[in-house]
Parts: structure tokens; C-alpha cells; sequence
């Protein structure tokens, strides 16, 4: 028992530390940003690829303006290999409305009487206080009624640009991407994260692709700073509503 309060004891204070660091990072100061270079996108960015054949170019091809190499002007510059950077368009302007009522309601009566049992009733009322009788033996009543209202509104309206970077392509040519986005206003930055899987050909001209063309996406838009420390429930807090049954 000793053993396991003497851990839980350093498990509470490693908890207690964390969070403490981490709001000590923007102590005085405007929070810092994530390191660039320990990110995905960074080390897809270093890897050199497979090697490509490449064709011996005429000298005609130097003249023209469709060589079909990706430099050319009208080369298609399509994000499709790891490393390349494409703009996700996320445009969710969503509207949900539920409403449901319930009403329910029961009755029940019981009676059960023995006057005439050989007898009996009649010999056991003598013994019985005076206005008792065993007449009406069992007299049972109930009574029950439920009632349920519940109604969910929602409205979602968010508009964001941001470039990812393709950090896989995977063996049946479907890119995975990652991005992030980093913006710091006074003492408060707000982030963006996304990531997902997308399909060479949902790419558009532009190098566009739009959020709902990503499978497995995972969109994150918040932020960190004074401002968010403030709004958030302190830590010892959110463990008393996780241990409280109350």
C-alpha cells in the first residue's frame, strides 16, 4: 500500500509539473513556436526520392514550350511525389438541427380479497384490532410516468487556407499529407493542423484540394497562450471531475 501512494503521489506530481511547464513557456513572454525543423513535413522534405530515368533531351526540347517536364510552361505542377507542397481549401459552412420528445405513461391496479377462505378471514378478524379485516388481503397500486426533451443545434462556419506537405506515397499511389500553421497575435498563437489522405488525380490544376476530397481527415483549429490557459479549467479540477462520482 505504501508503495502505491509513494507512486501515485509521483504521478500526481509529474502531472502537476507538466502542465506547470507548460504555461511557464508563455510566462511574461508570447508563447513559442514549434520548432520547423523536427516536423513531418521537414523530413519529407530531406528525402531525395527514387531515382528517376531521365531521357536525353534534344535541342529542340530546350526551344519549346511544352517539353512535358514539370518546368516547362505548361508542365503539370501537380504535388505527387513526398516532399511536394499542395493547398488544402477547408470552406465548412454546416447547419444540424434535432429535436425529439417523449412522453410515456402507465397505470396499474391490484386487488386481491379472501373473504370466504373456509373460514378463515372471518376466525382471524376476531383477533385483529378493531375496524382490521382480512377482507381485502392485498390491495396493490401504482402509478409510473416518463417524460423526455431533447433538442441539438449546430452551427459550424470555417474558412482556412493552409499548404501541406506530402509526407508518404503509399503502394497504391494515394499521398499522405501533413501540414501545419502557426500564427502568433500579441500573446496568443493560434495553430492549424491537418492531415489526411489524398488521390493524385483530386488534385486540381491550381494544386488544390479541398477538405472534403481527404480521407481520414483530421482538422484541429486552436490556439495556445494566456487566453486559452484562462479559459480552460485548471488541472487539479479536471481531476476532481474525473474522480468525484458527484
Amino acid at each position: 500500500m505504501k508503495t502505491m501512494s509513494v507512486v501515485s503521489k509521483i504521478a500526481l506530481i509529474g502531472v502537476v509539473l507538466t502542465g506547470a511547464c507548460a504555461r511557464i513557456d508563455h510566462l511574461g513572454k508570447p508563447p513559442s513556436f514549434s520548432p520547423a525543423n523536427e516536423t513531418p513535413e521537414h523530413v519529407a522534405m530531406l528525402w531525395e526520392g527514387l531515382p528517376q530515368e531521365h531521357r536525353p533531351q534534344r535541342a529542340v526540347d530546350h526551344a519549346s514550350l511544352w517539353s512535358g517536364e514539370r518546368q516547362s510552361l505548361l508542365g503539370d505542377r501537380r504535388a505527387v511525389k513526398r516532399g511536394d507542397i499542395l493547398t488544402v481549401v477547408i470552406e465548412i459552412d454546416e447547419e444540424a438541427e434535432i429535436s425529439n420528445d417523449t412522453q410515456r405513461s402507465r397505470n396499474g391496479s391490484e386487488s386481491l380479497g379472501v373473504p370466504q377462505l373456509l373460514g378463515i378471514p372471518q376466525r382471524l378478524d376476531r383477533n385483529l384490532p378493531e375496524g382490521a379485516s382480512l377482507a381485502d388481503a392485498v390491495d396493490l397500486n401504482s402509478n409510473s410516468s416518463s417524460g423526455g426533451s431533447g433538442s441539438v443545434s449546430r452551427s459550424e462556419k470555417l474558412e482556412l487556407r493552409v499548404a501541406a506537405t506530402i509526407v508518404d506515397v503509399l503502394p497504391n499511389g494515394v499521398l499522405a499529407i501533413n501540414g501545419s500553421q502557426e500564427l502568433r497575435v500579441n500573446f496568443e498563437i493560434r495553430e492549424l493542423l491537418v492531415s489526411g489522405y489524398v488521390r493524385p488525380e483530386d488534385i486540381s490544376r491550381q494544386n488544390e484540394i479541398t477538405y472534403d476530397k481527404i480521407a481520414s481527415a483530421r482538422v484541429s483549429y486552436g490556439g495556445r497562450g494566456q487566453i486559452t490557459d484562462v479559459q480552460q479549467p485548471r488541472y487539479g479540477q479536471q481531476l476532481l471531475d474525473v474522480v468525484l462520482p458527484f
